[in-house]
């Protein structure tokens, strides 16, 4: 019988590998790290200190990335952007792992693990980057990288030269099979079930949220006007809702935090250091402040804004309660996640600062901080809105700065004055008669005192909605007597200060997209 050397090992023709048993070794690769990926985020419910690998890889994709890179991807995804980094992430490791199993078919073992392993090892080392990290974290990263290994190895990795050990006898080979299949079976009901604890204990955190009852306001706002939007079509609510609001954040999934076990402190630059539960946070003093918060990822007339109404206590009491040293200088807020973000610490001025524990009448919901967060009116999210709230730092701006800032981004982050056309959208087809176009403005702090739309060049003003403090935005609407053909409409907006918003376009980067909205219709 003709034979031929084929990767490192003799072949019979007749068995040298086909074109359809590449693409079989391929898709068992690709299987075999899909399975990996699957029990080590599986395995990554077990233990709190236990990390999900594909999670910390994101995270750490996104603390590395150029400012520019992460601009583009929120204005092409919008907030679907961790989303698209995860599929990316799990598209590279299923590929890499069918380049694998196409590797061992040819006779190439070592190549192929070697590609395994150095995905577990990048793993495990974003895992270890990762602010707080113990050395346990890694374990679902090194386990996944073993069942990958396993299931190619079973898969695919016994070579011809091992073929003769099947010869041994019937009831010996079926014994062995049965323990092997056991045993496995055994390791993955014990996965399945020390999984399920974690499981468990996340579901019980999210239950102890829904369980949480929170206190009236000192001085409670007064109750919501009518909402315009009821009535004028395509308008942007006077509030926004919870499951509406915008989400833009550095961690791929929430952390879901155990509220009974959560604590804040309070260090650095101060001459009393504070550590507070959750109870403790819910017996001080609490008010409700409507608010506006905006992105600085937000390209003009873009969706990344948001009102709510927000519950807290002072960020300026608990910050005196500590007693900042002369020395100091900002405040840096610290996530859970690993985020961080500071402001000057003079911004404490009176403008309502909070540690928020509630949003638009229920607990903060998980994806927008729960337990509490930071809210700062007048200053774009990246150096105040910090979510999962574990630690607030006094310190100095010469000594540490915030995740964005030392990404290229401004250290200080005031919302620009803006205004958004809400309905029609850009290249709508306007029927003939009177039409109504709607919108929103924001002017934080100073308030809106109007806003003017243009059509054609002609500027009026529009018909604004109610008020509800200088740190909200304001809707508006202007009735128009349609004239056929094609038109440019225009949006600007006036503060009480008198400030005219700015037709100077400017990119989102460093500090906040600036420009009128512009849309293009036809009659």
């Amino acid at each position: 019988m003709t034979r031929k050397e084929f990767g490192g090992e003799v072949w019979k023709y007749e068995d040298m590998p086909t074109k359809a048993s590449h693409r079989q070794a391929f898709a068992l690769g690709v299987i075999a790290v899909g399975i990996g990926i699957f029990v080590g985020e599986l395995t990554s419910n077990i233990h709190s200190a236990w990390k999900s690998p594909v999670d910390t890889l994101g995270n750490w994709i996104i603390s590395v990335i150029p400012h520019f890179v992460e601009s583009f991807a929120i204005t092409l995804f919008g907030t679907h952007d961790k989303s698209f980094l995860v599929a990316t992430i799990l598209l590279v490791a299923l590929l890499l792992g069918g380049l694998a199993g196409y590797l061992l078919l040819r006779g190439k073992r070592g190549i192929a693990y070697l590609i395994i392993a150095v995905e577990t090892i990048v793993s495990a080392i974003t895992v270890l980057a990762r602010p707080h990290a113990g050395v346990t974290a890694v374990v679902p990263s090194f386990i996944s990288g073993l069942a990958t290994v396993l299931v190619l190895f079973f898969a695919l990795g016994r070579s011809k030269t091992e073929l003769p050990a099947i010869n041994a006898p019937t009831e010996l080979k079926s014994r062995r099979q049965v323990l092997k299949y056991a045993g496995g079976a055994g390791a993955l009901g014990g996965l399945m079930l020390l999984s399920g604890q974690g499981v468990k204990t996340h579901s019980l955190n999210v239950i102890k949220r829904l369980a949480i009852k929170l206190p009236n306001a000192t001085h409670p706002l007064p109750p919501l006007p009518a909402d315009p939007a009821a009535t004028v079509r395509g308008l942007s609510t006077l509030i926004t809702p919870n499951d509406q609001f915008f989400q833009i954040d550095t961690a791929i999934n929430a952390p879901i935090i155990d509220v009974e076990s959560w604590t804040l402190t309070i260090t650095g630059l101060v001459k009393k250091p504070i550590t507070l539960t959750y109870t403790d946070l819910l017996k001080r003093p609490l008010f409700e402040l409507d608010d506006t918060m905006s992105c600085v990822s937000n390209p003009v007339g873009g969706p990344l804004v948001g009102n709510a109404r927000w519950l807290g206590c002072r960020l300026d009491d608990l910050i005196r309660d500590a007693g900042p040293l002369s020395s100091a200088d900002q405040i840096l807020s610290s996530s859970s996640d690993g985020f961080s973000a500071g402001f000057p610490l003079n911004l404490l001025d009176g403008r309502d600062a909070m540690i928020a524990v509630g949003m638009n009448g229920q607990p903060l919901p998980i994806k927008h901080g729960f337990p509490a967060r930071v809210i700062v009116p007048g200053l774009y999210g990246y150096v105040s809105a910090t979510k999962w709230l574990t630690n607030i730092e006094l310190t100095r701006f010469d000594i540490k700065q915030g995740f964005w800032i030392s990404r290229g981004w401004s250290q200080l982050g005031p919302i620009k004055m803006e205004s958004r056309i809400d309905y029609p959208q850009d290249g709508a087809h306007v029927p003939v008669g009177t039409f109504r176009f709607a919108g929103v403005a924001w002017a934080p702090l100073a308030g809106i005192a109007s806003v003017q739309l243009a059509i054609d060049g002609l500027w009026k003003n529009a018909t604004l909605g109610p008020s509800l403090s200088g740190t909200t935005w304001r809707q508006w609407w202007f009735d128009w007597d349609t004239t056929a053909g094609k038109h440019v409409v225009e949006v600007r907006a006036i503060s009480v200060s008198g400030e005219v918003q700015t037709k100077q376009l400017a990119d989102v980067a460093p500090n906040g997209a600036s420009g009128w909205h512009t849309i293009h219709i036809s009659v």
